[in-house]
């Protein structure tokens, strides 16, 4: 009888095992406003994560990953597509290979951010907890917080506003085997801007020529090497 019962839960609870996990193959993954999933994935399609809507982990191959303002999921990974978070989302980490990834204004990450080729944007008031790598593609930090640092191999770094960036910025020589194993052009000469208003904690750290831009009305607190900061005043720096 004890067992006979057991069965009937176990049958009665399986529709809610199920709902916990949104995943796929080919096509798109929605998960509705305001429900909470612990697993929303697929291989071949977008993963849309709705407004105040939940999820433990969002990811795909091939695809993009999008969360509306104020849905928060834990993990969210991409091989190739974007990644945006609406307004207020909220995330542990971010990885994407090929694609770009956005922070909408008061979008958050308290973990890592990393993109191999694909831009990075942070609008205002939006933040990374932790270490902000990137190899190709521009990362341009709006009047937002970086709190690990930034990182990269080829990519211009735009730091504007009152943005502050705890962590200090590095930008790498790859060796023979090339950064993250990707390879690329090392002619192009990366440009960083530290505009008027912003801040940056830490060292500035250059194994590679760069052109490096600074303003009068920033501040910098570590020491730069591999580098001769250009002071400008105004808005933004000379044309080079």
């Amino acid at each position: 009888m004890r067992l006979a019962r057991f069965g009937i839960f176990a049958l009665l609870a399986l529709p809610l095992a199920l709902s916990a996990c949104v995943d796929g193959v080919n096509g798109s993954v929605d998960v509705p406003a305001g429900t909470s999933v612990t697993d929303a994935s697929t291989v071949n399609g977008s993963v849309h994560v709705e407004a105040k809507a939940k999820a433990d982990k969002a990811s795909t191959v091939n695809g993009s990953v999008e969360l509306a303002d104020g849905a928060q999921v834990g993990e969210v990974s991409t091989v190739n597509g974007h990644v945006t978070l609406g307004q207020h989302a909220s995330v542990g980490s971010i990885s994407t290979v090929n694609g770009a990834v956005t922070l909408e204004t008061g979008a958050t990450a308290s973990g890592k951010l990393t993109v191999v080729n694909g831009a990075i944007s942070l609008a205002s008031a939006s933040s990374v907890a932790g270490a902000l790598t990137g190899v190709n593609g521009k990362i341009s930090i709006d009047s937002a917080h970086v709190g690990g640092g930034i990182t990269t191999a080829n990519g211009d770094i735009d730091i504007t506003g009152n943005a502050v960036v705890d962590g200090g910025i590095k930008v790498v020589k790859p060796d023979e085997k090339g950064f993250f194993g990707i390879h690329f052009d090392d002619n192009k000469v990366p440009t960083i801007t530290v505009g008027p208003g912003a801040t940056v904690n830490g060292a500035l750290d250059f194994e590679r020529p760069v052109k490096l831009y600074v303003s009068d009305q920033a501040h910098v607190a570590g020491p730069i090497t591999g580098a001769t900061a250009v002071e400008f005043s105004g808005a933004t720096p000379p044309a080079s």
